[in-house]
């Protein structure tokens, strides 16, 4: 009978435990296809998790169009929103179409510069990166065009240079004056990369 009693107790003493350690487990999994987020938030706390996880995903948006944003910033602006839930010590997942830790974006292609390669109307796939090398297509912030998708022609230090991959030249007669059309070139700072493309 002792040793019944004993082992209910300490059979007891293990639920209560696991059910302290579970219930300090706030996580947030968050999962993004470039289009679409789900957001779930697990927690035993008296919370709006639908207004928290609104949140979230408003601010994956947000995320997804700042080109200076990185999957740790990302991670950490992920984590201020739970805070200000009374969600201190929260797990963190976040998956997507291409991995974990990755941020995908669809983009349509806007123009014919890229050419054949990228056909206006296109949807393509990018991952939100600064890891760009000579000869992949990017989509960036130019000062001079608002928002392109290029070629990386050249890197030279944090300065990126970008080309068309159409190279074809016409004519326009706007108001009587002859203007040549010719795909864009341009250099941009690698923080006006918003990501590379990936799949197109």
């Amino acid at each position: 009978m002792a040793k019944k009693i004993i082992l209910a107790l300490i059979l007891l003493i293990l639920i209560i435990f696991c059910g302290i350690v579970f219930l300090g487990n706030d996580s947030v999994d968050v999962y993004n296809d470039g289009e679409n987020i789900t957001v779930e938030t697990k927690t035993f706390s008296d919370i709006d998790k639908h207004e928290l996880n609104q949140k979230i995903c408003n601010y994956t948006l947000d995320v997804m169009n700042d080109t200076t944003t990185d999957i740790d910033t990302y991670r950490h602006g992920i984590k201020d929103i739970c805070s200000q839930y009374g969600l201190e010590d929260v797990e963190i997942n976040i998956d997507s179409s291409i991995g974990p830790n990755q941020i995908p974006i669809v983009v349509t292609v806007d123009g014919t510069s890229m050419l054949p390669t990228l056909q206006d109307g296109q949807n393509v796939l990018l991952n939100k990166t600064h890891d760009i090398h000579v000869g992949n297509i990017v989509v960036a912030e130019s000062d001079e065009y608002g928002g392109i998708i290029k070629r990386v022609d050249q890197i030279s230090g944090d300065k990126i240079h970008l080309i068309s991959d159409n190279k074809e030249i016409s004519y326009e007669h706007i108001n009587g004056v002859l203007y040549e059309v010719s795909g864009i070139t341009t250099w941009v700072d690698i923080s006006d990369i918003n990501g590379v493309v990936i799949e197109y």
